[in-house]
């Protein structure tokens, strides 16, 4: 599987998240001050990462910066993404059962390298949406299509 990570710093937990990704056997492209090694604009990580996924050029993002709020409304302008901020396992295997987040975005001040541990093994060990949210997963796809479905 392929998973872009990106940060708009040099965060240790960004770093450790990417090398835990690798060792996992995830295919990891990094972006942001990952790649530079310096500080890197936050809505550009998140556009870059939510390209990335948009254009099927990696499968899933991870974004991180400071609150990780403005790597994720960064993300979620690109058509197609659905980046969830979460701060623990559970919000963030919902994120992906009840949601189809396909990004998800980290706080470098609350993630600790075991609690990103934790987020990241509840996250990519959903294989499939609950069939119970496929409706309103659906409706989510059709406003990046067809506009407000409301």
């Amino acid at each position: 599987m392929r998973v872009a990570v990106g940060s708009d710093d040099t965060y240790s937990v960004a770093g450790f998240i990417a090398e835990y990704l690798r060792r996992k056997g995830f295919e990891v492209k990094l972006v942001g001050a990952l790649a530079t090694g310096k500080p890197y604009p936050w809505p550009d990580v998140g556009f870059e990462v939510g390209s990335m996924v948009a254009r099927g050029e990696v499968d899933y993002g991870v974004v991180i910066c400071y609150t990780g709020t403005g790597v994720s409304i960064a993300a979620n302008k690109v058509k197609g993404v659905r980046a969830a901020l979460v701060t623990d396992a559970r919000n963030a295997e919902g994120a992906r059962k009840w949601n189809d987040a396909n990004v998800l975005a980290l706080s470098a001040r609350l993630t600790s390298e075991e609690l990103a541990k934790e987020i990241i093994d509840a996250f990519f060990a959903v294989r499939e949406v609950d069939p119970s949210e496929a409706e309103n997963i659906r409706k989510l796809k059709a406003v990046d299509t067809l506009g407000d479905t409301r």
